[in-house]
């Protein structure tokens, strides 16, 4: 079987869908949790509903089944989704798994994850919750952050975002080398010369 090529380039147009019209896919393989679709409830009342269910031609839901979930426990009647018609069925059904396995294939930056929890968690009106983590992984990484910011006031260590280091090498050679060994570490760097 033949798979056409999408170059995926199509400009999405987001309709307004009655939240009952729209399908689940029978065979959608990702599972939420009451838990979890309480918590996705809980951001699209925060947030607002920032992230269109993908649907096909027929109002099949490809992607957003927690989110079409979440709407109904809040009793929206309609939910902004973008259809995706240029999918062969193929496409549509990798597409159910790709959307969820890609995200989780993503990591974190746990300084400045640390950071950016700390930072939120100084205005006394937002829930911290709203984040999608649990107390428990709130109060590992919260701690660790005192611990870290407690270390490094005592070195007298400011916080800055970007840190600069400059090596001065004899020749290009010399400068590759370095450039290749740091960018190797996944050191973002910049050439220059003087």
């Amino acid at each position: 079987m033949s798979v056409q090529k999408s170059s995926g380039l199509q400009k999405p147009e987001i309709e307004m869908l009655a939240v009952e019209a729209l399908i689940p896919y029978a065979r959608n393989a990702r599972t939420h949790s009451e838990e979890q679709v309480a918590q996705v409830a809980a951001s699209i009342r925060e947030f607002g509903f920032t992230n269109p269910v993908l649907v096909s031609a027929d109002n099949d839901i490809i992607a957003g089944h927690g989110r079409v979930m979440a709407a109904r426990k809040l009793g929206l009647e309609k939910v902004p989704c973008i259809r995706l018609t240029h999918l062969t069925e193929t496409q549509r059904r990798a597409y159910v798994l790709a959307d969820n396995k890609l995200a989780l294939n993503s990591g974190w930056d746990d300084e400045l994850l640390k950071l950016e929890l700390a930072s939120l968690g100084d205005d006394e009106d937002f829930d911290l919750g709203l984040t999608g983590f649990d107390e428990t992984e709130l109060a590992t990484l919260l701690s660790q952050t005192s611990q870290t910011e407690n270390d490094k006031s005592q070195n007298d260590v400011k916080i800055h975002s970007v840190f600069e280091v400059i090596a001065e090498c004899q020749h290009e050679d010399e400068q590759r080398m370095v450039y290749n060994m740091l960018t190797e570490k996944g050191i973002r760097c910049r050439l220059s010369t003087l």
